[in-house]
């Protein structure tokens, strides 16, 4: 294990090799594991996917599972929050614990309605002119989010985001 996850990003079948790179970039800066549930809109060895990665792929925990009910045997903990632009409760109103599971839908239909409940489900604020951000975005903002609760990134994982 490239190192011990402070979280875990679900991305439920992911459809645009560039989102799921610069998600992986991410899960990388704040010590995330980042798991995809398939089907998969492109290869896991598609050029544009690390090519978004960068040369931090392979410094990234990361899975590929075939389904939602494998990823859910596998997790160390089952899903705490789901994110929707259909959600009624803001991002920013819960507090995030370590170990958390963050599940994120495809970029053109987001997450099945049955996923989604009440209790769990949180939303990033957006202007009505907009539908909703862009994926690797809105993991970053709940990445981030997560961490500043936490005070920043651990002391010698890398940079600190607390200042």
């Amino acid at each position: 294990m490239k190192y011990d996850p402070e979280f875990h990003v679900v991305l439920y079948q992911p459809e645009i090799p560039y989102n799921t790179g610069s998600v992986g970039r991410t899960c990388v800066a704040v010590g995330a594991k980042l798991w995809l549930v398939r089907p998969l809109g492109f290869t896991v060895d598609d050029k544009q996917l690390r090519r978004a990665g960068l040369d931090y792929w392979p410094h990234l925990e990361w899975e590929v599972v075939d389904d939602w009910d494998d990823l859910l045997r596998k997790l160390p903990r089952p899903p705490r929050w789901y994110f929707s632009k259909k959600a009624e409760h803001s991002y920013a109103d819960v507090s995030y614990e370590r170990g958390d599971v963050f599940v994120f839908g495809s970029e053109s239909q987001g997450l099945p309605e049955s996923m989604i409940t009440a209790e769990n489900a949180l939303r990033i604020p957006v202007r009505s002119a907009v539908r909703s951000l862009n994926l690797s975005n809105s993991v970053a903002v709940i990445a981030y989010e997560a961490m500043r609760q936490w005070g920043g990134v651990e002391a010698g994982s890398g940079t600190d985001i607390s200042s």
